[in-house]
């Protein structure tokens, strides 16, 4: 399940990726900036993953690397340490490193903590200015 998240967000099949969730969830963003709220059903995981064509085509791609799953006690949960690289419009790449807590159970995704850093995200996304606009909004 894991794999198929992480790949289908790279893919930019963001259709197909909140049936691998169950309908009650409890998705969360610990790093996100700004910050967002729990996602707890998978219509709200719908929304989350669905991105308006033009901004779509203008993101960068990205792949999957450097990825290790750990095993965890629970054989319901897994710690998953990988990256999204990107590539740049000069052909550079960006790496964003991230870890995901996930819990799946009869083969859906019903918990998970995902760990992103969002400077490096907005940044590889050539999008830091939107980031800074949404802080000075919060400040404001």
């Amino acid at each position: 399940m894991f794999l198929r998240l992480v790949h289908g967000v790279a893919d930019g099949n963001s259709s197909e990726l909140p049936d691998l969730y169950g309908e009650v969830t409890d998705v969360r963003h610990p790093m996100a900036t700004p910050e967002s709220e729990p996602l707890t059903s998978r219509r709200a995981l719908r929304e989350h993953f669905t991105v308006p064509p033009e901004i779509r085509e203008s993101l960068p791609k990205k792949s999957v690397v450097d990825v290790v799953v750990h095993e965890t006690a629970d054989p319901e949960v897994i710690v998953a340490e990988f990256a999204y690289e990107f590539t740049l419009p000069d052909d550079s790449r960006s790496k964003v490193p991230c870890v995901f807590v996930m819990r799946v159970r009869d083969g859906q995704i019903i918990e998970s903590r995902d760990y992103i850093d969002p400077i490096r995200t907005y940044t590889a996304r050539g999008d830091l200015d939107r980031l800074l606009a949404s802080l000075r909004k919060g400040v404001s």
